[in-house]
């Protein structure tokens, strides 16, 4: 099995080493060393990593997140990280595997409630700035770009709005699918979310992106055959989706198939290094 450097995993991470010795003496308990005493490490090893550095990017309290990782080593006991998904909503750090989701903290196990109200914090101005562009809006790109607008202020629920307009004018309307699929997915409506990208991918077939998040939203509902083929659709697409090898990579190395997950580690590596 091939064993990468300090170095080979900070330009595969887009981190300087230094970051990769940091993450490495968080999150592997026991790091594998050359004969020179240097760093080296396995393909589950570079999962794990980036499953930490991404937590540490969309976290505003580092010190939290290490608390975090050390937690959930010690909950998994000897199942790799590489294993379960982590993500960060609001101030904490909430982890998810086989379709459990808890709080590595507190040891809570979460529940979906995303089929309730949600609350929006959206400011008496912006909502006022809403209600005028609702009333400009004619295109279905209107109220695409209304929808963009409003996820990026936190409107939630009016931008899920704007994007159902956006394909309710013009059926054809694919990147609206696309974004409000990936809303619902991250609301957990799981179901919903495979209908709009599978919808999407009707309407365009070749769309990279499409194929990718329905691969996710598959993986996430445990259909692991439908997700690999929908990752390796996304690879078929102009342009390919460079993630798709990543998520390739790692569900062939939890199957034991580590040769052509280092296959698809190398080619993830080419494609992030065209950019």
């Amino acid at each position: 099995m091939k064993a990468y450097s300090t170095r080979e995993v900070a330009e595969l991470l887009g981190v300087a080493p230094a970051r990769v010795r940091t993450l490495a003496r968080s999150v592997i308990p026991e790091p594998a060393r050359d004969e020179r005493g240097r760093l080296r490490f396995s393909f589950q090893d570079i999962v794990m990593l980036r499953q930490a550095q991404g937590l540490l990017n969309g976290h505003e309290h580092p010190r939290r997140v290490w608390r975090v990782m050390r937690a959930l080593r010690r909950q998994l006991g000897g199942r790799p990280l590489s294993s379960i998904k982590m993500r960060v909503e609001g101030r904490e750090v909430l982890v998810t595997a086989s379709n459990t989701t808890w709080n590595p903290e507190s040891g809570q196990t979460l529940f979906d409630f995303s089929s309730e109200p949600r609350a929006e914090r959206v400011s008496l101005a912006e909502r006022r700035s809403v209600a005028l562009a609702s009333r400009l809006a004619k295109s279905a790109d209107d109220w695409f770009e209304l929808g963009v607008a409003l996820e990026s202020v936190g409107a939630t629920l009016d931008a899920e709005a704007a994007y159902r307009n956006a394909f309710r004018v013009d059926k054809r309307h694919v990147d609206s699918r696309i974004n409000l699929g990936r809303m619902r997915h991250a609301a957990r409506a799981l179901a919903e979310a495979e209908a709009l990208y599978r919808e999407a991918l009707e309407l365009e077939p070749g769309h990279g992106i499409a194929h990718f998040n329905l691969g996710v939203v598959l993986e996430d509902v445990g259909d692991i055959d439908g997700a690999m083929s929908e990752y390796r659709r996304a690879l078929e697409c102009d342009p390919p989706v460079p993630e798709a090898h990543f998520n390739l990579a790692r569900l062939l190395e939890q199957r034991g198939d580590t040769r052509e997950a280092l296959r698809h580690l190398a080619s993830f590596k080419r494609l992030k290094d065209r950019k």
